[in-house]
């Protein structure tokens, strides 16, 4: 009988399984390992259906990551909604601790500049990126300069020769 229906199925459409829905109202299905009506052996897949059709762009945090690792194959078995609950309050709980050791840290901090045992950070302002050709060297002004034998042009200046 199963297999009647599952001809059926098959014949009028994609054969889906709803697996489970995300807090974020995205909904997750499993399409089964099936025949297709020339004999052809088609692999099982897993699909996402957003909950937003008309967002095409991939957000950080759009997913969570128990549902993502399900997506992608690394685990078997879909999340449940206990595992979900348990690892966001997990999440909350590290980041509180995070913050809680930041203070603590700031606070410690202080208190060491105020007792002069470290001494004060100096912020240095670096221009430009350290990826890119000009980083640390110097540069030059809009309008030029000309004291005694040094000449600086103004927004142009000739290339090394190499």
């Amino acid at each position: 009988m199963s297999r009647i229906v599952g001809l059926f199925r098959r014949t009028f459409g994609i054969v889906r399984d709803h697996v489970g829905t995300d807090h974020f109202g995205n909904k997750y299905y499993i399409i089964p390992e099936q025949k297709t009506w020339t004999g052809r052996l088609v692999r099982a897949k897993r699909i996402i259906e957003a909950a937003n059709p008309a967002e095409f762009e991939y957000t950080v945090g759009s997913i969570p990551t128990e549902w993502d690792a399900w997506i992608r194959g690394r685990r078997k078995e879909p999340p449940s909604i206990e595992e979900l609950l348990k690892n966001e309050s997990y999440r909350k709980q590290i980041k509180l601790k995070a913050k809680e050791v930041e203070e603590k840290d700031l606070a410690l901090q202080a208190k060491e500049y105020e007792e002069g045992l470290v001494a004060t950070p100096t912020r240095t302002l670096a221009t430009g990126h350290a990826a890119s050709t000009s980083f640390g060297k110097q540069e030059f002004s809009e309008e030029p300069t000309s004291t005694a034998n040094t000449f600086q042009p103004g927004s142009w200046a000739p290339n090394p020769k190499k």
